[in-house]
């Protein structure tokens, strides 16, 4: 399989995949790790993964250079994932012991109760290309520490850092056939789903995660769907400092090109302040720098999948065709590599696909609202339910509208950000089940109930 820099179309590096028949190897190899991983003390898993962590900062330049390389990102923007990473595993470090430890519940005559918690077994963890380290670490460092052997497919546009996550996890202690990456395309995705695994872990588009969840369903094994999104942001006529919004919310759009689940794909503005809002937007959107991902500086690089390219020029084309209007960008950039102009449209409305379908690319509609009513209404109108952000400097009314949106994740004030704290779960055709939190740490493992009776 040829790696490609999608900001140069050069090749970076050929890489054997990973067979079927190897993949079912993995899987008998991986069920017997299982047992011994799982015998060690909680105590010493936390140990591995703290050196993990601690290695993912020895070698971060290079982690980052070769994420960048591969997926296009500009170099700083890598350089936050990989240390962003390490953040969300010393949570996971600090919470698990609590979280996965035995629970006495009541005693009730010579009889206690107890509930105690085992892994799930081996899971596969398909994941994502666009922030391979922050979604990576999401599940395979929970699973892990619960016991769980991991089977996991890096996206094959985040190869390089796939076999970098092996092999640091590897040098910090966790056994070669309890980790195990699985290296192709979409025939070792569909190798997986054929095999007997205990829990499928995946991140990405709702048709793939569709197709995942009807061809594992008659197993009856844990399903966890982190998918896209079509996220709303909603900027009030309550706001004090117009200019300082508007950068925040295009940082909200346009952060790692806008390929970002949580990103926001949809901006509705109070016509009250909608004039002023818009001059700092598109300033703000204009100022944007692009170019080559490891310069300095650079603030958009390329798209990381090429074929992106045609996906957005047909959403706006389909809007403009219907009355929208380009404010600024609207085109590839001519050259090699998959480079697409920072993009505004305005005088856009629901008919068009660029505010009904997740663009996942740097570009975004705004729609001119004129009260709360409209603007509750328009964010609901979606079949996604990720995120939602309202920006007020009344809390109570950003509450209430945040409120009756179906979504898994509120902002009040800010957007386009993910603490290991909260849970992350997405609701409609955004996902299944949870990760991060307390809730995602017992999404590998089965509880037991226990009834010990004294004789």
């Amino acid at each position: 399989m040829k790696l490609i820099n999608p900001a140069t179309g050069e090749s970076l590096k050929e890489v054997r995949e990973t067979s079927p028949a190897e993949i079912s190897s993995a899987l008998d190899r991986a069920r017997i790790a299982q047992i011994a991983w799982n015998a060690k003390a909680l105590g010493e898993r936390l140990a591995v993964i703290r050196r993990y962590h601690d290695l993912l900062d020895r070698d971060a330049e290079r982690l980052a250079r070769d994420l960048s390389l591969e997926v296009g990102k500009p170099l700083q923007e890598s350089k936050n994932e990989v240390q962003g990473a390490r953040g969300r595993i010393r949570f996971f470090l600090e919470q698990s012991e609590k979280w996965l430890s035995p629970q006495s519940i009541r005693t009730e005559g010579n009889t206690r109760e107890e509930i105690s918690l085992d892994p799930l077994g081996v899971i596969a963890n398909i994941s994502a290309w666009n922030y391979p380290y922050h979604v990576g670490v999401n599940v395979y460092v929970p699973a892990l520490l619960a016991g769980n052997a991991v089977l996991y497919k890096p996206s094959e546009f985040a190869t390089l850092t796939g076999l970098h996550i092996a092999r640091l996890l590897h040098e910090a202690g966790v056994p070669e056939d309890v980790f195990i990456p699985i290296i192709g395309d979409r025939i070792a995705g569909e190798a997986l789903l054929d095999l007997p695994i205990d829990g499928y872990f995946f991140t990405g588009s709702y048709r793939t995660g569709q197709h995942i969840a009807e061809r594992v369903a008659s197993k009856l094994v844990p399903v966890g769907l982190e998918l896209g999104g079509k996220d709303p942001l909603y900027v009030t006529d309550e706001v004090d400092d117009l200019k300082k919004v508007a950068g925040a919310v295009a940082e909200g759009c346009f952060y790692n090109n806008g390929q970002s689940c949580c990103a926001v794909e949809r901006v509705y503005v109070h016509e009250k302040i909608y004039d002023e809002f818009m001059k700092h937007f598109e300033a703000e959107v204009r100022s944007l720098k692009v170019g080559n991902p490891l310069e300095a500086g650079t603030q958009q690089g390329s798209l990381t999948r090429p074929a992106q390219l045609a996906f957005l020029e047909e959403q706006i084309a389909d809007a403009v065709a219907k009355g929208g209007r380009i404010l600024c960008g609207g085109k590839r950039i001519p050259g090699s590599g998959a480079y697409f102009e920072p993009t505004v449209m305005v005088d856009v409305d629901h008919s068009m696909r660029i505010m009904m379908e997740e663009s996942f690319g740097p570009v975004i509609g705004v729609m001119k609202v004129r009260d709360d009513e409209e603007a509750v209404r328009l964010m609901q109108d979606c079949e996604y339910g990720l995120t939602a952000a309202v920006y007020s400097r009344n809390e109570s009314r950003g509450r209430s509208i945040l409120g009756r949106i179906d979504t898994g994740t509120s902002y009040l004030n800010c957007c386009d950000r993910v603490s290991p704290y909260l849970p992350w779960a997405g609701r409609k055709h955004s996902g299944l089940g949870t990760t991060l939190s307390w809730l995602g740490i017992l999404s590998f493992v089965r509880p037991r109930g226990w009834h010990l009776r004294t004789p």
